[in-house]
């Protein structure tokens, strides 16, 4: 082996890399979190009496009525028991351990597309793969927001239906099946039905772009209340509410439009004073239909406004069918 060769020359100094705290403070400062958690505090999702004390203990409604609940479902891919002793939403209900620990990931425990409850019927899915897919991080919100039965004509096919209980219907928050365009009644009408998937939210914004958006006049953040600014920068509008196109003008009327015939024809019944909810007893499939969009577009509660063109057909076409009902009945 001869002698060592001269020296080479030095090298360019590498780039610092960026302090591995800075990321995690983007989140983690003291003054992000308690911003998070004021924001939270205005939030539905924060209020333990308006389902943990109905619902959050029992077994198959501590999914998405319990902290307990929905950590259990999200690890374990379902609720193993009910729960002693049910708590409100927190933090931690949403967020878990980091994935990636890069900056976009908020460690939220689900994120997948959504096999949606209402493919099962007694234990059977009848919609073998079918998936709603929000887009990300609003697939998180899809996992309870959501229909929990089908609609009654696939659920038991039939030319009638037996509605068991003055609480039947897709449960108190379809939004996601809304938003999606999925999961309603297609009753045939003159109203065709745009492609589930297609709605112009779902391409353009988000559950999250919409009600996460930036933190302004007491709206968006994780405060969850739909953001006036996030519409305004979306349509390129100066609204001061959600009716953009009179929307929710039109929907509102549409909707009492049907329940005043659901009323005529006694599958609804109630007031204005202690609200309505669906007839005990056997109606014609149709009309059960017609309820079954009545009832989970006004528990929507958007009014329309999460996907307009398929709320819009979906009551247009009821409407129809139950004109047709109510004729049908004043001839017998």
């Amino acid at each position: 082996m001869g002698p060592a060769g001269a020296d080479g020359a030095d090298g360019t100094d590498g780039t610092d890399g960026v302090d591995g705290q800075v990321t995690c403070l983007v989140c983690h400062s003291g003054s992000n979190m308690e911003a998070k958690q004021g924001q939270f505090w205005m939030s539905a999702h924060a209020v333990g009496a308006i389902a943990v004390d109905y619902a959050g203990g029992r077994q198959s409604c501590a999914q998405c009525h319990s902290h307990e609940g929905f950590v259990q479902y999200a690890t374990l891919g379902e609720v193993l028991g009910d729960i002693s002793n049910p708590s409100a939403w927190e933090c931690n209900t949403c967020h878990g351990l980091h994935e990636t620990f890069e900056g976009q990931d908020y460690a939220l425990r689900m994120h997948d597309a959504v096999s949606p409850l209402s493919n099962i019927v007694d234990d059977m899915e009848v919609v073998a793969g079918f998936t709603m897919d929000l887009n990300g991080n609003s697939n998180l919100c899809a996992n309870c927001h959501q229909s929990r039965r089908p609609e009654p004509n696939i659920e038991s096919p039939g030319d009638t239906y037996r509605i068991t209980s003055t609480h039947y219907g897709p449960h108190h928050g379809a939004q996601a099946n809304v938003v999606y365009g999925t999961g309603f009644a297609e009753i045939e009408g003159s109203v065709a039905y745009p492609t589930a998937g297609g709605s112009i939210h779902l391409e353009q914004a988000s559950c999250t772009g919409c009600h996460m958006g930036d933190f302004t006049d007491k709206e968006g953040g994780h405060s969850f209340i739909p953001s006036v600014a996030a519409c305004n920068e979306c349509h390129d509008t100066e609204l001061e509410d959600y009716n953009y196109g009179g929307v929710q003008t039109e929907v509102e009327e549409l909707l009492v439009e049907l329940r005043d015939q659901l009323i005529e024809l006694g599958v609804v019944a109630g007031d204005d004073t202690d609200g309505y909810h669906p007839v005990v007893g056997t109606f014609p499939m149709v009309q059960v239909q017609a309820f079954f969009n009545w009832t989970g577009l006004e528990e929507d509660r958007s009014l329309g406004v999460h996907n307009p063109k398929y709320v819009k057909a979906l009551l247009l076409n009821s409407i129809e069918a139950m004109e047709a009902e109510l004729s049908a009945t004043a001839a017998n």
